[in-house]
């Protein structure tokens, strides 16, 4: 009977280790999916964190592009500007040089009409000689 006895002290024994070692087992198993469950949440938050960086860049990037453009827009349009200016000078220039021109040509014929009437007429028949009568004969 003694050695019934420590047959079933030892089974009841190994029983206990098995209980033991299961339940150690499920424990660790536990904490390992625990540990997977944490590590994917931080790789997540990670990920987002840098998808959410990636994006501020982008956006920053891309406002600056816009401020650029504007300034390019507005150069561009004062560069139009001031050329138009430009424009509009030379052709007054030309328009007062044409009419300053116009006025000279005009003074000039009006001074040669005045002219024009003073000066003496030939006489019609003269038959080339001058003033109608010849000369030095």
């Amino acid at each position: 009977m003694n050695i019934q006895l420590e047959k079933m002290k030892q089974k009841q024994e190994c029983e206990r280790r098995k209980r033991i070692a299961e339940e150690k087992h499920k424990e660790w198993v536990q904490k390992k999916r625990e540990e997977e469950r944490r590590e994917r949440n931080r790789k997540l938050s990670k990920e987002m964190a840098e998808k959410a960086t990636r994006e501020l860049e982008k956006m920053q990037l891309q406002e600056k592009a816009e401020v650029k453009y504007k300034e390019w827009l507005k150069k561009k349009r004062a560069e139009e500007a001031e050329k138009k200016k430009k424009e509009k000078e030379k052709e007054k220039e030309r328009e007062a040089e044409l009419q300053e021109k116009k006025t000279r040509s005009e003074k000039i014929f009006q001074e040669w009409l005045q002219n024009a009437r003073n000066k003496p007429r030939p006489v019609l028949n003269g038959y080339g000689f001058p003033h109608g009568k010849s000369t030095g004969l």
